[in-house]
């Protein structure tokens, strides 16, 4: 299915001749340079150190670093500072130098805010109108701005909830340029307001906004091309963040709509494949997650599956390998060792073998949802209560390391690691602590 388109001496005091060889050589030692050390530049921070977007630079919830220590103690896991703000239930994203989040003020005004990630001191602040009120049945969790922004080095990527996509100077905060999806293509404001968090790659950027999904020109906001369009109903609110994965052979866009996965060409944007995903009343709202060939998704008062996808001769199709009776609901889970660390509906973990389908282990009820980090056999697990889990990645048993009270507010918004530093978003402030290994 095809995709819409839019459309005498020099300034060293030296002889020129003799200027111009050493500006060659110095130019000569910067290409060397880029050369080595190109990708940190471009992206203007260094992965292992940031947390540029949803669940983490690879956007799979797994970090790397020095290992982590199997306590939470105030020793093991000390308090940097804290800052209060507006409500939100976006998670912070984080450079070497800034802690970006944002923010909903007075119901009626969305913002972002960068603050210095050693002190918490506010850098700047942007606002734009932008509130609005989700439906009755969801309003006791609020009506505050969602998405997770996203953060390529120099520009931060803000989606607002009436399908408004807003680039800003992440060193000063001025506006570079937005996208009003919904006056751009005049498709109803979504339900729920835009929910799901952009996703950088490379030049491009990629939301699911305007009843569709869109790939934008980073630098200008300029579409390039929109697909998977319906103009309203359930589509035009979606939940789930894309990723984008090298899966049957091809690199594709993993999307997850309301009601279906696909995949997705992020050339052209022509669908390579698709599927319904079973759903109720479209609660289709993890990330997709990427296993080899295949596409782990789980729903609301449904199932979980392994979807598989085959390429024959540049034909795409995809089958169901497993399915089993994990319903999950809000919280992506994270893959360690070929398998699946899963918080679920029923307030339970589970730990899910992607190769079989099988559940190995279910845990006692924690919170109704839970955002998770992995580092090799550790996951720590941020719950809504504000309580923070420290796991061990087992496949044998659910096991609590420890377990910390963090928050006295309700915690939503997706939990950050970045370096040292764990990074908790409740629903009124932003608090920093720094692990330490040799205190736990």
């Amino acid at each position: 299915m095809p995709a819409y388109n839019s459309e005498s001496a020099g300034e060293s005091g030296l002889p020129m001749a003799d200027s111009n060889r050493i500006l060659r050589s110095r130019r000569g030692a910067l290409v060397a340079i880029i050369a080595v050390v190109g990708p940190a530049l471009l992206m203007g921070q260094d992965d292992s150190s940031g947390w540029n977007q949803w669940r983490g630079p690879q956007r799979d919830g797994v970090v790397q670093g020095a290992d982590w220590p199997s306590s939470l103690s105030d020793t093991a896991l000390r308090k940097i500072w804290s800052v209060a703000l507006p409500p939100s239930y976006s998670g912070p994203v984080v450079s070497d130098e800034a802690v970006f989040v944002t923010g909903t003020e007075n119901k009626e005004t969305e913002l972002a805010i960068a603050l210095d990630r050693r002190s918490g001191k506010e850098l700047w602040r942007t606002h734009w109108p932008g509130a609005m009120t989700v439906p009755f049945f969801a309003a006791s969790n609020g009506s505050w701005i969602r998405a997770t922004p996203a953060f390529d080095g120099s520009t931060l990527f803000v989606a607002g909830m009436r399908d408004v996509l807003v680039a800003l100077d992440a060193q000063t905060g001025k506006e570079k340029w937005r996208v009003d999806f919904v006056e751009q293509y005049k498709t109803p404001l979504p339900t729920f307001g835009f929910a799901s968090s952009p996703l950088l790659d490379g030049e491009w950027l990629y939301v699911q906004a305007g009843g569709a999904f869109l790939k934008l020109d980073k630098a200008t906001g300029k579409v390039i091309w929109r697909t998977l369009v319906d103009n309203g109903g359930m589509m035009g609110s979606a939940f789930s963040s894309p990723v984008v994965a090298t899966v049957a052979g091809k690199r594709q866009l993993l999307v997850q709509t309301r009601l279906k996965l696909a995949g997705v060409d992020p050339d052209d944007g022509s669908v390579l494949w698709e599927r319904e995903v079973p759903n109720f009343r479209g609660m289709n709202i993890l990330t997709p997650v990427p296993f080899g060939d295949g596409i782990f998704t789980s729903s609301y008062q449904n199932s979980s599956w392994l979807f598989t996808v085959s390429n024959s001769d540049g034909k795409f199709a995809s089958s169901e390998s497993w399915k089993c009776n994990a319903a999950g609901y809000m919280s992506t889970p994270v893959v360690v060792d070929g398998h699946a660390y899963l918080h679920l509906q029923n307030r339970r973990f589970t730990c899910i073998n992607l190769q079989t389908g099988e559940r190995t282990w279910t845990s006692d009820p924690y919170g109704k949802y839970c955002s998770m980090i992995a580092q090799k056999d550790r996951i720590l697990a941020l719950d809504e209560r504000g309580i923070l889990l420290l796991l061990k990645a087992s496949p044998q048993e659910f096991k609590v390391l420890d377990e910390r009270k963090v928050s006295d507010e309700e915690a939503w918004a997706h939990l950050a690691v970045s370096g040292e530093d764990v990074i908790v978003r409740d629903l009124n402030a932003v608090t920093v602590f720094r692990l330490s290994a040799s205190g736990g």
